[in-house]
C-alpha cells in the first residue's frame, strides 16, 4: 500500500491474502488512510495501529507541540501571573493548530499560514505572541526534538517604542507642594509617597512594596528587592536583581513623614491611610490623588511611572555618570541610553554647536 503522509512517501505491507476478499479488505483500509490523512486527522496512535510491523514508525518520544508546550511552560519559574500570560497566549494562538501535531513536523510555511491567517488585535500583541511560541521551539531545538527554530525565518512585528514622558522639575515640585498643602491626616501619606517616587525613580509597585526593614536612614539607602502586581506581594523585581536606592534629602524628607504617619507596628512604609490592609494593593489608590493634583494644578495629565521618568531625566540633565543612575533605576546602561537619549543629547547640545 503507497501513500504520502507529512511530506514522506510510504510503503506498507498489509497482512491481508492475496485473495478477492483481502484486496477488497486492503482497498478499504487504504481508501480509510488517505482519507485520514486528507482530513488531517491521521496522527502517530491510529498509525502504529493500523500498521502494527511498520518500518517507518515514528520515534513515539518525540512530543506533538501540546505536550512539549506543557512541559515548556511548567518548567518555567515565573510567578503565576506571569505563567497565566503564557498560558493564555498560547491557548488562544497556538493551541489551535499546531496542539495535536508532532514538533519536529512544524514548518515555517506552516506558521506563516497560521499567522497570516489571525486577525491581530495589534503589532504588539502579534510580536509577543510569536516570542511566546519561539521561546517553546528554541527549547525544543536545545532539547534535541528539532534542529532548527522554525520560528526564525518570520519576521518579528515592528512596534512603536512608547516615549517616555516625564515632568518638568518644576511641574514636579508643584505636585509635590500641591498634595502637602490639599492632603491632611493619614492622606498626607500620598503627598510623601509622590514625593518619594519623584525623588528615587522607583517603581510605583517597588515602593508600594517597601518594607521599614529595608529602609535605613542613617546610612541613606532603600533595598528594594520585592516587588507587588495586581494586588499581590512577590519577593523579587523586575530585573530579578535586588538593588539599594541612595536616598536624597527629597526621599529622607518623604522618609520621615511617612514616619510620622506610621500606625504602631506597621511593616510597610507607605501603608494605606484607611488601614483597609498591609500594603497598597492597587495604584489606583495614590492614582486618584495624584490626577486630582494635576488636575487643581492644569497640569497635563500624565502616569504615575512618569515620576520614575521624571527622576532619570533630572540625573541625566545634572550630567550623573550613567551608570550610577541606570544602578538606582534598576535598568542596564543599554536600556538607559537608549530610553532617555534625548535628554543625554540636550545636556551638551548648544555646547556643542558653540564649537563652531
Amino acid at each position: 500500500m503507497r501513500f504520502t503522509w507529512n511530506g514522506q512517501r510510504r510503503s506498507e505491507p498489509t497482512p491481508f491474502k492475496p485473495t478477492a476478499k483481502g484486496l477488497a479488505a486492503a482497498g478499504s483500509l487504504c481508501a480509510r488512510v488517505k482519507e485520514l490523512i486528507k482530513l488531517g486527522a491521521m496522527n502517530d496512535d491510529l498509525y502504529a495501529q493500523m500498521f502494527p510491523n511498520s518500518n517507518y514508525l515514528l520515534d513515539r518520544k518525540t512530543p506533538t507541540f501540546g505536550e512539549f508546550a506543557q512541559i515548556w511552560l511548567d518548567s518555567r519559574e515565573i510567578v503565576d501571573s506571569t505563567r497565566d500570560n503564557y498560558k493564555s497566549v498560547l491557548n488562544r494562538f497556538w493551541m489551535p493548530a499546531l496542539a495535536s501535531k508532532r514538533i519536529d513536523n512544524i514548518t515555517s510555511a506552516d506558521l506563516r499560514k497560521i499567522v497570516s491567517a489571525i486577525a491581530w488585535e495589534s503589532p504588539g500583541v502579534r510580536r509577543n505572541a510569536t516570542d511566546k511560541l519561539s521561546s517553546v521551539l528554541h527549547t525544543a531545538v536545545m532539547d534535541g526534538h528539532i534542529s532548527r527554530n522554525p520560528c526564525l525565518s518570520i519576521p518579528r512585528a515592528k512596534i512603536a517604542k512608547r516615549q517616555v514622558d516625564p515632568f518638568e522639575r518644576d511641574e514636579a515640585e508643584r505636585v509635590i507642594a500641591d498634595m502637602y498643602e490639599n492632603l491632611t491626616g493619614p492622606t498626607r501619606l500620598y503627598a510623601a509617597y509622590f514625593e518619594f517616587s519623584f525623588f528615587t525613580g522607583m517603581r510605583p509597585g517597588e515602593i508600594r512594596a517597601l518594607k521599614w526593614a529595608e529602609v535605613d536612614e542613617d546610612k541613606r539607602r532603600a533595598h528594594v528587592c520585592r516587588v507587588i502586581v495586581k494586588g499581590e506581594l512577590f519577593e523579587r523585581i523586575k530585573t530579578k536583581t535586588v538593588r539599594d536606592v541612595l536616598l536624597n534629602d527629597r526621599a529622607l524628607h518623604a522618609i520621615q513623614v511617612a514616619r510620622s504617619l506610621a500606625a504602631d507596628g506597621a511593616e510597610f512604609v507607605f501603608a494605606p491611610a484607611d488601614a483597609s490592609s498591609e500594603w497598597i494593593r492597587s495604584d489606583s489608590t495614590p492614582k486618584k490623588y495624584f490626577l486630582a493634583a494635576l488636575e487643581r494644578l492644569s497640569i497635563r495629565r500624565r502616569r504615575q511611572y512618569d515620576c520614575r521618568h521624571t527622576y532619570a531625566t533630572m540625573c541625566l540633565m545634572a550630567n550623573m555618570n550613567a551608570a550610577f543612575i541606570a544602578n538606582q533605576l534598576g535598568h542596564s546602561v543599554q536600556m538607559l541610553l537608549s530610553t532617555y537619549a534625548k535628554w543625554i543629547n540636550s545636556t551638551s547640545d548648544w555646547t556643542e554647536l558653540n564649537k563652531l
